[in-house]
């Protein structure tokens, strides 16, 4: 003050207050794009929409001839993603901790951004904008056991992941999927048999719980598949041996949770066992993978839609001695970045569609 003539106006505090890394990060929107091989990249939304309708287009994700974009959706830098194992553990993953690349790179593995061993299996990632109360988790395992879990019990994993279901033994988990709390879920068994009820019969649970039953199956008999109804949508059901049966859910009438289900799929020599289930819509394309390594591709719009109670059609033919393993909805990553793989804005995060792995088999 003898000094200057007054006091000094910068005032110095020990207490830097709470910062992170995050805040230097703007929260802008993001396409994230996942392959069926687990190769995981985010790329600028602004990227996508330069391009305009009626263009030639630019060039794709280059992936491996057997490898193909299995999920395509907009989240911002500051969202998460929930990375489900197959032994039901979870773990949480920062959008903007995914590399980021451009339209014709293939991205990462995504066991090498989480704290897991290479031969992982990731059964289900379910993208969030935030921890409601209001919002599920729909949790089904291979053995009929459904939990629903308020998804505000997963706002804090540690980076070593936690229990996101507590399976039993032989048990493990085969799909996780966000709900409103009002939704119909659909359970389908690799005997051919289905289950639809209203999710009010599942309460909620905690975190490091079991479940209750969903469905009752029969000796051999195991879950392939989960669909939690949202939309106007079709069901498809695929068999070993390349039999497709596209259904209309509506004609999948609403049961008591815990019973024996109905026939979907009547197995024969020509269908084999269900290999998977999926939601679709005509635009969708669907890809089969096969044990003896082929994929093989095809649209949507061209397989005949039937009654739950019909056949089905034969979707390819196989060589012989070779059967589907495993399917997968293809999602292209030359649609425009808004359309992604929901509606408008693509799926938003937290309270959208969560994203679908087909089954597969062990």
């Amino acid at each position: 003050v003898k000094t200057f003539g007054d006091d000094r106006r910068t005032e110095i505090v020990s207490d830097e207050g709470e910062f992170s890394i995050e805040d230097l990060i703007a929260n802008e929107e993001m396409v994230v794009t996942i392959s069926h091989a687990g190769y995981i990249k985010r790329t600028s939304i602004s990227t996508y929409r330069k391009q305009r309708r009626g263009g030639v287009g630019t060039k794709g994700t280059e992936l491996r001839t057997d490898d193909f974009v299995e999920h395509l959706f907009v989240a911002k830098t500051h969202d998460y993603l929930l990375v489900f194992t197959q032994d039901g553990r979870c773990f949480w993953l920062k959008v903007h901790e995914i590399p980021e690349g451009g339209r014709a790179t293939k991205g990462k593995p995504i066991v090498n951004l989480i704290n897991v061993t290479p031969d992982t299996l990731v059964q289900a990632i379910v993208p969030v904008k935030e921890f409601t109360e209001t919002e599920f988790l729909m949790f089904c395992t291979r053995n009929g056991t459904v939990k629903k879990t308020a998804l505000s019990d997963y706002s804090n994993v540690r980076s070593t992941g936690i229990k996101g279901i507590k399976l039993e033994e032989g048990d493990e988990l085969v799909d996780v999927q966000i709900t409103t709390g009002t939704n119909d879920v659909v359970l389908v068994t690799k005997h051919g048999l289905s289950i639809r009820f209203h999710e009010q019969e599942a309460r909620s649970m905690g975190r490091d719980t079991t479940g209750v039953k969903g469905i009752s199956l029969g000796a051999g008999d195991r879950v392939v598949g989960m669909v939690v109804v949202k939309r106007e949508a079709s069901l498809l059901v695929v068999t070993e041996l390349a039999l497709g049966k596209l259904t209309n859910v509506e004609e999948y009438r609403v049961q008591g949770r815990g019973g024996k289900g109905i026939l979907t799929v009547k197995r024969t020599e020509k269908t084999g066992d269900v290999v998977g289930l999926l939601e679709v819509l005509p635009e969708d394309g669907l890809m089969l993978i096969t044990r003896g390594g082929q994929s093989l591709r095809c649209a949507v719009k061209d397989i005949r839609e039937t009654g739950r109670v019909a056949q089905g059609v034969r979707l390819k033919n196989l060589e012989l001695g070779d059967v589907v393993a495993a399917i997968a909805r293809v999602v292209s990553d030359d649609k425009e970045a808004e359309g992604g793989e929901g509606g408008e804005g693509g799926e938003e995060a937290g309270g959208s569609d969560q994203m679908e792995l087909g089954a597969s088999e062990e």
